[in-house]
């Protein structure tokens, strides 16, 4: 269980050991039993909301910075990986900095990457915060020469620049979840089961891909099935998957509507402390918005210290997103919340994933500090 204070930070384990993945393990997840007083499950549509949200937060403003293009379009996830940003919109920080954000909550990172890349009046977005693996994989495609175009949408490339650091898993963010009663009890009895994850080659499914070699199993020994995360519970629950690989808030949510119970937690072994998500703009668009990106990055950095620092102020802005996005109390209460950086990025963490990538993804070699221009 987090304390009062927030503090997610976790010591690594020592050379050689790596964390139990047994939910005995877990005491967050057992004390947990303790506090819930309700039941519910948050209904999340996969459907592409756009809602401008009004700044709540108090304070004076701050100092305008000149900014080329007020009113943005910023794709993100609706997880907790995300929580500095919300609380950044949620307090009015970016409102503070002379800039309109259009929250797109981001259906999946290729969609939003592509809509990045194109930069489609209809289809606009400006900037987004998304995982590293997506953002890697369309960078290398870009260097290989591919283009995205309007009739070519398989197609996601991009040349792109990590300006920010969003998020580093802590223990309980990301895992993998069995129902109750499930005859699944260790990693072991995963081979030949279907796992569920929501997009092929994606962040989770290198975390999962990960934790399975390092506990001797092949990442091909499974089967992967892909649903969307907030369809992922309801799938585990009608028997389509033996197991699913949930990022909070979905896996305390998932808990809560369905009992659902952790098989073992992603953050260990070579995934320890890993880095999930980032922001990015085109190198296009930075060129062209100096200022703006300026803006929005300080804003963004006063939302990551907050969201660091603050617990509450995380519950605060995860209550505060629109239905059907908006987390209960129940779930703002219990989820485990990640470690949220800020300052320049750390071109050595990032790198942890393309290495990675080449490991269980048969990724080329690639250096990240290509994309880190901004940071």
């Amino acid at each position: 269980m987090r304390s009062a204070q927030g503090r997610r930070a976790a010591s690594p384990p020592p050379p050689g050991r790596t964390r139990p993945s047994s939910s005995r393990h877990w005491p967050r997840r057992i004390a947990r039993g303790s506090r819930i007083l309700e039941i519910a499950a948050a209904a999340l549509g996969a459907v592409v909301l756009t809602v401008i949200f009004l700044p709540s937060g108090s304070g004076a403003p701050a100092d305008p910075v000149p900014v080329e293009q007020p009113d943005l379009n910023v794709a993100v996830v609706p997880a907790a990986d995300s929580a500095g940003f919300f609380v950044a919109l949620h307090q009015g920080i970016f409102a503070r900095r002379g800039l309109r954000v259009r929250f797109v909550p981001a259906v999946s990172s290729e969609t939003v990457i592509d809509a990045q890349a194109l930069g489609e009046p209809g289809d606009r977005v400006d900037i987004s915060c998304g995982n590293y693996v997506s953002y890697i994989q369309a960078q290398q495609a870009w260097d290989q020469g591919q283009r995205p175009s309007p009739a070519s949408r398989g197609v996601i490339a991009a040349d792109l620049d990590i300006f920010a650091e969003g998020s580093v898993m802590q223990p309980a963010t990301q895992g993998l979840y069995v129902l109750p009663g499930s005859r699944l009890r260790d990693l072991a009895a995963l081979k030949g089961q279907i796992i569920g994850v929501n997009a092929p080659g994606n962040i989770l499914y290198l975390l999962a891909a990960s934790v399975l070699a390092e506990h001797g199993i092949s990442p091909g020994a499974v089967r992967f099935a892909y649903y969307p995360l907030p369809e992922m519970a309801a799938t585990l629950k009608a028997g389509k998957i033996d197991a699913a690989v949930l990022p909070e808030p979905f896996a305390s949510q998932a808990e809560l509507a369905y009992g659902v119970v952790p098989l073992a937690d992603l953050d260990q072994g070579a995934t320890t402390a890993f880095p999930v998500q980032g922001c990015a703009v085109t190198k296009e668009w930075a060129a062209a918005h100096p200022g703006t990106l300026a803006a929005f990055r300080a804003a963004f950095e006063q939302g990551q210290q907050i969201a660091d620092t603050s617990r509450a102020a995380v519950e605060q802005a995860m209550e505060a997103l629109p239905p059907p996005l908006g987390v209960t109390k129940v779930t703002a209460a219990v989820m485990a919340l990640d470690s949220y950086p800020f300052g320049p990025v750390d071109a050595v963490r990032v790198q942890r994933v393309a290495d990675d990538m080449r490991e269980f993804l048969a990724f080329p070699r690639f250096d990240v500090r290509q994309m880190l221009t901004g940071g």
